[in-house]
């Protein structure tokens, strides 16, 4: 088991200024870090990569589909959009040194049609993925697909939802994350529905009720880091939370109050309740 940070806490993109914060959480006991793919260049990735090997972390990185980046729409231009701005998210992490690119990488985020996915947008999306998969393949990196909850997509929500799309997607690039925070919000019994998607599973992201301290709010962790071993899962185990530290982000992850008096509660306490729920789901 490896336990990561999402960088997201305080960046959407990391750079030497946050250094001694990746420091701070290499002395926490953290194995690695999540990075943030939403701006820059592989040749900017490649060098945080090496400043990860220094410091002998681990990584993983997440990014989302923006606007005007689409797979599902009708748009050939937005289709061909999505599949470049994935293409860059690959090179990015590739060049970061990344096994698993994480997060909603399926459609544009907060982008809605009005109306539930239909038969051809599903078939829009497999195609996508698989070219995205034939392409991430190549760079030796895996996609790790997030169901986001109802108010932030409409692709899929829920984990049977998810696995049923990989059945059909079919490609060994493609899998997918479990998130915490999604699943208290869409599935009836989040604890089993890390059973629904085990076959698939190669991410998990610890994120609380409110994304704030995992720990503080009422996520089940005993049963939910129980359900993990259960299925078997030795991936990383990475923390996601918001504050309203950045106006941008905190709009795009609809924060508008503070959920911890400080990021270092957060990291911290986090560490805690992941090391020793994981220690205590052995009995």
């Amino acid at each position: 088991m490896k336990l990561g940070f999402n960088l997201l806490l305080w960046t959407p993109y990391v750079t030497k200024e946050h250094l001694p914060i990746i420091k701070a959480l290499k002395k926490a006991g953290y194995d690695g870090v999540e990075i943030p793919l939403f701006e820059g260049t592989p040749e900017h990735y490649a060098w945080l990569g090496g400043e990860l090997d220094k410091l002998g972390l681990g990584r993983t990185s997440v990014s989302v589909l923006g606007a005007g980046c689409n797979s599902l729409s009708p748009d050939k231009a937005q289709q061909k959009a999505a599949l470049e701005r994935t293409k860059w998210a690959i090179d990015c992490n590739a060049a970061l040194g990344s096994p698993i690119l994480a997060g909603p990488m399926h459609s544009e985020h907060g982008g809605f049609s009005g109306a539930p996915l239909t038969k051809q947008e599903r078939a829009r999306a497999i195609s996508f993925h698989r070219k995205a998969g034939d392409y991430a393949a190549k760079k030796n990196v895996k996609f790790a697909l997030e169901a986001l909850n109802r108010f932030e997509c409409y692709i899929f929500n829920t984990m049977a939802q998810l696995g049923d799309y990989l059945d059909e997607v079919d490609h060994p690039a493609i899998k997918a994350m479990y998130d915490t925070f999604h699943a208290n919000i869409e599935e009836k019994d989040p604890v089993a529905a890390v059973k629904a998607i085990k076959r698939h599973l190669i991410h998990v992201h610890i994120s609380e009720n409110d994304r704030g301290t995992p720990g503080r709010g009422h996520v089940p962790w005993d049963k939910t880091y129980a359900a993990l071993r259960a299925a078997k899962y030795d991936g990383w185990m990475t923390i996601e939370a918001f504050g309203s530290a950045m106006p941008a982000l905190a709009a795009a992850t609809r924060v508008w109050r503070n959920f911890f008096p400080n990021p270092e509660q957060v990291y911290k306490e986090g560490f805690k309740n992941m090391q020793q729920g994981w220690e205590k789901a052995k009995s």
